[in-house]
């Protein structure tokens, strides 16, 4: 099942008078189960990419569409509803509620669905588990370390059980042994869940990791490669 396809993808910003050329043109399609990298240096339009992916931005000219839908004529407000139920996100500031304990910051997500209560604590205490933090329900973020606080940003994703995760350098304020413990944990849930995860990265780790790198250039495709 094709879960992203772009065609002619076009996304151009205004910056102090300039017009900046994020894609120029862009056609790539994504399947269902697939672990993808997209790599490239800063200013390559990787991260533009994935905001379109996820509905957090609009399009310039083109076309992309995600889960089948097409998002250049979608409202605000059905975009709204596309991101919340089927697109879960890992930024790599974590983006998590401080206030809120790790329970509370993953089921938010099910709250906003209008999940039953009985499942919403089914969910996510399965979901704890399987992100290895089970025990630490009741912790604020601050009380943990970085890689803990990722992987609570990834239990947020998947406890909504989306068919599409986008990951913006997901492992970009990690140290290596973390950073790999956390590619260990996505590819393992890739496999046992078929959820597709997308990454926008520069870290030659998560190209490594990854099933299929796309490199970005200027805003262009220079190669997709699928590995064997």
């Amino acid at each position: 099942m094709t879960v992203i396809k772009a065609k002619n993808l076009v996304k151009d910003y205004g910056l102090n008078g300039q017009t900046v050329h994020a894609l120029r043109g862009v056609n790539m399609e994504f399947q269902g189960g697939e672990f993808t990298a997209i790599a490239g240096p800063s200013g390559s339009g990787k991260s533009t990419f994935l905001h379109l992916a996820g509905c957090l931005d609009t399009l310039t000219s083109g076309e992309i569409m995600v889960g089948g839908c097409d998002t250049a004529n979608m409202t605000r407000n059905q975009l709204a509803l596309l991101r919340r139920h089927s697109i879960g996100f890992i930024f790599q500031a974590y983006n998590l509620i401080p206030v809120l304990s790790v329970e509370e910051n993953v089921s938010f997500p099910l709250t906003l669905m209008g999940v039953s209560n009985k499942e919403i604590k089914e969910r996510t205490e399965k979901v704890l588990r399987d992100v290895g933090l089970d025990g630490m329900e009741k912790r604020r973020p601050k009380e943990m370390s970085g890689g803990q606080q990722q992987r609570v940003a990834i239990a947020r994703a998947l406890v909504k059980k989306p068919a599409l995760i986008l990951a913006d350098e997901p492992t970009a304020n990690l140290d290596s042994k973390i950073g790999r413990e956390i590619l260990e944990l996505m590819l393992a849930l890739n496999k046992s869940e078929g959820t597709t995860f997308i990454f926008s990265t520069h870290d030659q780790m998560v190209m490594d990791y990854a099933r299929r790198l796309v490199r970005l250039h200027d805003g262009q495709i220079q190669s997709d490669e699928v590995k064997g």
